[in-house]
Parts: C-alpha cells; structure tokens; sequence
C-alpha cells in the first residue's frame, strides 16, 4: 500500500513540491550563509518525492543553532514552501483518493517551516516517533 501512495503521490504533488524545495536549496547554496539551508532542503526533498513508510522525528543533539537557523528559514523559504504544501492539499482533498495524500501534505507543513534540528527515519524502525 505504501509503493501504491508513493508512486500517486509522486505524480500528483510529490514532483511539483521536490521541484520547490530543490530551488529553495539552489538558492541556499548561492549564499555561502545559508548552506546548511540549501543541505536541509535537499534532505526534505527527497522525502517529499517519496513520503510513504517514512517520518520525520527530531534530532537529539539539535541545539540552539538550529532553533536559530529555523527563524531565518521561516523569512527565507518556509512561509512560501508551506503555501505550496496548503495549495497542494487543497485539490487532493477534493478527491475521494486523494485524501490521505491531502492528509500526508499537511503533515509536510511544519518540517517546512522547520526543518532543522529534524531527520527522516524510516516508519518501520522500532521506535521511530522517538528517533532511536
């Protein structure tokens, strides 16, 4: 059942939305600043590509750093990757099938607006909600 929503998922809203966090990380990685933006983008887009059988937990050792970078992710990209996640969701929702990807691409929205201080593990670990 995951491949199944994975492969739906990719052609209706996983491509557009991988498409958006790989040019919020190209632009991060212009600015020597902000790359550790441009690899958290990265990371997330592979995960949008492919959501299924998979979560995203918080990093034990994330500090105040990444607190930090997370407010300056908000202004740079954040708000404007959680819009696209919202104006994806909206036409899922319509559809009976598309429910449970609507649902999936709400959960998406605060890993971007937050992204570090995250990992992705996958859902079939024991204890992934605890990241162990």
């Amino acid at each position: 059942m995951k491949t199944l929503l994975n492969i739906i998922w990719l052609v209706f809203a996983g491509a557009w939305l991988a498409l958006g966090y790989v040019a919020a990380g190209i632009l991060c990685c212009v600015l020597v600043v902000t790359i550790p933006f441009g690899i958290a983008s990265f990371r997330i887009a592979s995960y949008v590509l492919w959501p299924f059988g998979r979560t995203i937990v918080d990093k034990p050792t994330a500090g105040a750093w990444s607190t930090i970078g997370n407010v300056v992710w908000v202004l740079v990209a954040g708000v404007w990757l959680a819009i696209g996640h919202v104006a994806t969701a909206i036409p899922l929702f319509v559809s009976i099938i598309g429910i449970p990807m609507g649902i999936a691409n709400l959960k998406l929205i605060p890993v971007s607006l937050l992204p570090l201080g995250k990992q992705i593990v996958p859902t079939d670990r024991a204890f992934a909600a605890y990241g162990r």
